[in-house]
């Protein structure tokens, strides 16, 4: 019998409009209140924000960007992230978000898959912008805060209103992600689904006016993209940019800026919790943080809480779901869970060996349905197919559990996806670069727990008979090809690895070992 968990949130009305006139929708409001800052040279008013969005968009098109075309965008957090964000969303285009810490063939393989004909960075990772470029559809490459032809000042022209698409169904964003396994994927995003999970999370977070909140999560991160780019200026409230997250600076801004939402990962909970550095700063501003992109324990929660005083809740979410899809509603905490299912939110455990639901209490994988859920991976539909099935229901490969009062903790993992300081890190992704060694023979990658990042992925490799492999040689070879948070951290020599009939990897032998 299919056992569907309906939200106990009310349900809210999602409107049928593009992402950047949603967001601006009230900035008339208070055209003159703070909309965002890197807390040094770069400030804009909400109506300075608008303005320059729509410019930008305005010169996008006049440069024949529109509806089909796809800008890449590989920056750290800075104010005008949002702008080119949603000058392109204005222009009726696509934007691909890429970790701006990639190595040359990761952004290569993004601006492949996507398409992209032009790429946005900073000065800082021009380099590598420049050589990921080389064999690409990118014609033009321009740089926020740079000099010269490819800065970004040149390319504002006149201010237009939104090009029109079709905002349930064309994509606006394409976030990459794993998924539950494999190699990186671009998350199919329409307008409606921005739109549509911020409006859901309307009974979840209740901003006053003149709020702050800090963004040191990065904007190509989904969590960071739409929880507080856009979800915080759609509220009104005024965004604090970090390019990378340092403690005392983040509590030197929380200080300077009255900040009251703390949007964290548990590593960031563990320092406010745990760093002597705190106490050097006035928090008394903080309201709430609201953790995610991975299990917080209810003892760190609750010590945190404690030490900052104020609440510390968490959610839950994928980039395929646009991303929260669980959350814990102000005033409403229960340590240890995610929370919620948040409004237009259906959810059902599901055993995977049998696909039967399964009652309160017990586990099973999450599967959710609602207005959140992507489109689907592009160029990949068999990984489409295999993530959501006919009836729409996501299956999210997290394993949890539901209680007698709706409130959802997630308690395992089914799919081999490797949480790393809430960053994914696909085990497929490393063996596939180990396994080209010359020492080595076979590896196979898992991830396991760690106090500190949630996971750290430990390589059992196979070594060529009569050679050595140390952990730090293996490290130097993978920093070559993939950014820093895909590393080896933990490696085992083993004589073989487990295998089915098929020749799939048993990586629960491996975990049980």
């Amino acid at each position: 019998m299919t056992l569907i968990h309906h939200s106990r949130l009310p349900d809210v009305d999602i409107p049928e409009m593009y992402i950047t006139d949603f967001v601006f929708r009230n900035a008339a409001a208070h055209p003159d209140r703070l909309a965002m800052t890197d807390g040094d040279a770069t400030t804009y008013t909400y109506d300075e924000l608008e303005d320059r969005t729509r410019r930008f968009a305005g010169g996008l098109a006049q440069r024949g960007f529109g509806p089909g075309s796809c800008l890449a965008l590989m920056a750290p957090n800075v104010p005008d992230y949002f702008v080119v964000f949603h000058g392109v969303a204005t222009a009726g285009g696509t934007l691909t978000t890429i970790n701006p810490t990639y190595g040359a063939d990761e952004v290569r393989f993004q601006l492949d898959d996507a398409g992209a004909t032009v790429l946005v960075t900073v000065p800082m990772f021009l380099e590598t912008a420049t050589a990921a470029a080389e064999g690409t559809a990118v014609t033009e490459i321009v740089v926020i805060g740079g000099d010269g032809d490819q800065a970004l000042q040149h390319w504002f022209g006149p201010r237009i209103d939104q090009v029109p698409v079709d905002p349930r169904n064309d994509v606006m964003v394409l976030p990459y992600s794993s998924g539950t396994t494999g190699l990186p994927k671009g998350v199919m995003l329409t307008h409606f689904n921005l739109v549509a999970n911020i409006c859901q999370m309307e009974h979840v977070v209740n901003y006053e006016p003149d709020e702050v909140g800090l963004a040191a999560l990065p904007f190509f991160h989904i969590y960071g993209m739409q929880v507080l780019m856009n979800g915080l200026v759609a509220s009104g409230a005024g965004v604090v940019t970090m390019p990378r997250f340092d403690m005392e600076q983040a509590l030197e801004l929380v200080q300077n800026y009255r900040v009251t939402r703390f949007y964290a990962v548990p590593p960031m909970v563990l320092g406010l919790a745990k760093s002597p550095v705190v106490d050097a700063y006035d928090l008394s501003s903080l309201k709430q943080i609201f953790s995610g992109a991975a299990p917080l324990t209810a003892e760190l929660q609750e010590e945190a809480a404690a030490r900052v005083k104020c609440q510390v809740v968490q959610g839950y979410g994928m980039t395929e779901l646009s991303p929260v899809t669980h959350a814990t509603p102000e005033g409403i905490n229960r340590a240890g869970t995610s929370g919620l299912a948040i409004s237009n939110v259906e959810s059902r455990i599901v055993d995977p060996e049998t696909g039967q639901d399964q009652p309160v209490g017990e586990r099973g994988e999450l599967w959710v349905r609602g207005p959140m859920v992507m489109q689907g991976y592009l160029n990949n539909p068999q990984a489409t197919a295999e993530t959501i099935d006919d009836d729409g229901w996501l299956h999210t490969g997290d394993v949890a559990i539901v209680d007698d009062d709706g409130f959802f903790s997630i308690v395992d993992r089914i799919k081999e996806l490797i949480k790393y300081n809430g960053f994914q890190v696909p085990p497929a992704e490393l063996e596939g670069l180990i396994v080209t060694h010359p020492k080595v023979l076979d590896v196979a990658v898992i991830g396991v727990p760690d106090d500190q990042a949630g996971e750290l992925p430990k390589a059992f490799v196979v070594v060529d008979p009569g050679q050595e492999l140390s952990l730090e040689e293996l490290q130097a070879f993978i920093a070559e090809h993939l950014v820093s948070y895909k590393q080896i951290r933990v490696m085992e020599m083993i004589d073989a690895i487990p295998k089915s009939a098929s020749g799939k990897i048993l990586r629960r032998e491996l975990r049980n070992r």
